[in-house]
Formats: C-alpha cells, sequence, structure tokens
C-alpha cells in the first residue's frame, strides 16, 4: 500500500506540468477555428510603407562602438 501510494504521489507530479502547459483548458479544433480571427495582410500597403522608410546616409555599424579610433601613423 505504501508502494502504491508513493507511486501515484509521483505521477501526480509528473502530470502537474503538463496541464500547467495547457492552461488548464483543452480545446477542440472548432474553437481554434473560430479564434483565428487575425487581420488579413495588405501586400501593397505594406511594400509601400517599406518605399517610405528613407534610406540610412552611411552604413549602420553594430560594432561600431567596440572598435578602437583609426589608429594615427606613426612618423618613421
Amino acid at each position: 500500500m505504501r508502494w502504491f501510494t508513493i507511486a501515484v504521489a509521483v505521477l501526480a507530479l509528473i502530470a502537474m506540468p503538463a496541464e500547467a502547459q495547457m492552461g488548464g483548458k483543452r480545446r477542440s479544433p472548432d474553437e481554434q477555428k473560430k479564434g483565428d480571427d487575425k487581420p488579413k495582410v495588405d501586400d501593397k500597403a505594406y511594400k509601400a510603407a517599406l518605399e517610405r522608410i528613407p534610406e540610412p546616409k552611411e552604413k549602420y555599424d553594430p560594432w561600431g562602438i567596440t572598435k578602437p579610433a583609426a589608429p594615427a601613423n606613426k612618423p618613421k
């Protein structure tokens, strides 16, 4: 009886994280289809918005702050 109680407790502890990931709810495929009311993406508007973004004058260097300044030429 003691081993049975321990086995039940271990199984309960293993099952708890799985239920927490599901949020305690089980959804049917019909409910998932109803919840997919995402707005449609307008490709023409997207491309027009990208064209309105100005081109940078200088190329961006993400490592620019880590590089030391250009070394001065040493006279020979």
